[in-house]
């Protein structure tokens, strides 16, 4: 790949500058790539992309690292995308710059697709004694914290301390929430039996503050689905509804429910709640009109900001009022083609097109090697099939050997589709 220096030297215009901490940035890069729009500039704070969808099938083993976390060299290798690995300290809207680690680049466009952060509600706590789940790091350090208390449980004599040993709190409700419950209720018993466990001994607990799960995430189909998957699955599972977390100490949380506070002992607490703008979105000036309640960016259906037209930004730090759509993956391509194309357009001196998103589906894991799926809103598939449409519709997103292999095998979810919905 050129260096940005590179990019200067050789082209009279500034690059396009795309920050990204997600799908919205690689797939408006790699859109763009494939329009020849002129110079591209990647810049993300992390050598690799993680495909955070598919992270529960990394804790589960069930999918390999490199197919879910690639390096961002080898996906842009001879792409003539220039990725720069760094953090976005500033961005200077007037000044059309965009400042990190000691150096500034300039842009002809930008696209804004830092994602979101954890919000803990100012909860106590919250953020020192739970462990969250959106990166690989995420992943392994739960993995072997799990692993751990494991094996503290099979040597703990006490039968309260084995239970809280034994038990994890998952805080939220939603597709996160009922999505970990499923895994760690299956995965947990496949490493507690050969330590000489009983597997009937492990307790998941669900504390979601509203008064059902998945009421944003799912149709109602799904979400009966979802409560029978939970219901079924190797390990308990429980869900505590209208149950708000307010403390949470070591190995503690404290939560109030129909007027009573209550405690739960949990060695484990997974965080799976609450999204909050980037710093840098927070700290951009933007009027407030142009900003929702959560301060997100409002865009025009086009994706640009109102108040600077040559700025874009994809996914979940924002959203057309207009048109609102879920976080999802395959929102963010549908989005990063979209913004490709405007982009294009606006070099070419053409008018823009608003944004179209078309959602196949939703795709929700339900256990070890199964997934519900429900496709078009109409049809539902449950069990390893529903697992394999999954994978096979998420790693067809993907530009690394994952995607070389669906495409070997791409007419299976196809095939699939025809037969259920007759299409």
């Amino acid at each position: 790949m050129r260096s940005p220096a590179q990019i200067h030297e050789t082209n009279d215009n500034p690059p396009i500058l795309i920050l990204g901490d997600g799908f919205g940035g690689l797939f408006t890069a790699l859109h763009l790539r494939d329009l020849h729009s002129g110079p591209i500039i990647l810049i993300d704070q992390s050598w690799w992309f993680v495909f955070k969808p598919l992270l529960y099938e990394l804790l589960s083993s069930e999918v390999k690292l490199e197919l879910i976390c690639p390096r961002y060299d080898r996906l842009l290798h001879k792409s003539g995308i220039t990725f720069v690995l760094g953090t976005v300290a500033a961005i200077d809207l007037e000044q059309k710059q965009v400042k990190l680690n000691g150096l500034s680049y300039s842009y002809r466009h930008l696209v804004l697709a830092l994602g979101s952060t954890t919000s803990y509600f100012g909860i106590p706590g919250a953020k020192e004694h739970t462990l969250s789940f959106r990166t690989a790091y995420d992943v392994f350090a739960l993995g072997q914290h799990l692993r751990n208390r494991l094996q503290i449980a099979t040597q703990t004599e006490d039968t309260e301390e084995r239970r809280a040993m034994l038990t994890v709190a998952i805080v939220g409700g939603g597709a996160s929430g009922v999505e970990m419950a499923a895994t760690l209720a299956d995965l947990l018993p496949t490493w507690y039996i050969p330590l000489g466990g009983n597997p009937q001994d492990i307790r998941i607990v669900i504390l979601q503050r509203g008064s059902e799960i998945l009421k944003e995430s799912a149709s109602d189909r799904l979400r009966e689905t979802a409560q029978s998957e939970l219901q079924r699955r190797t390990a308990s599972v429980e869900v505590l509804l209208g149950s708000e977390v307010k403390a949470v100490h070591p190995g503690v949380v404290e939560f109030e429910r129909n007027g009573q506070l209550e405690r739960l002992a949990a060695a484990t607490v997974v965080w799976t709640t609450g999204n909050a703008t980037n710093p840098v979105i927070d700290a951009l000036p933007i009027a407030p009109e142009n900003r929702d309640k959560h301060n997100r960016l409002l865009v025009k259906p086009t994706l640009q900001l109102p108040e600077f037209p040559e700025v874009f930004a994809p996914g979940d730090c924002a959203i057309d009022p207009l048109n609102p759509q879920p976080a999802t993956a395959q929102v963010a391509y549908q989005q990063g083609a979209a913004i490709a194309h405007n982009i294009k357009a606006l070099i070419a001196g053409k008018s823009l097109t608003p944004a179209t998103v078309n959602l196949r589906g939703t795709l929700m894991k339900l256990g070890l090697h199964e997934s519900a799926v429900e496709i078009f809103d109409r049809y539902e598939v449950k069990g390893h099939l529903g697992q394999a449409i999954r994978l096979a519709t998420y790693l067809e997103l993907m530009p690394t050997p994952a995607r070389n292999f669906v495409n070997r095998t791409g007419w299976f979810t196809e095939e699939i589709l025809k037969r259920i919905t007759g299409v």
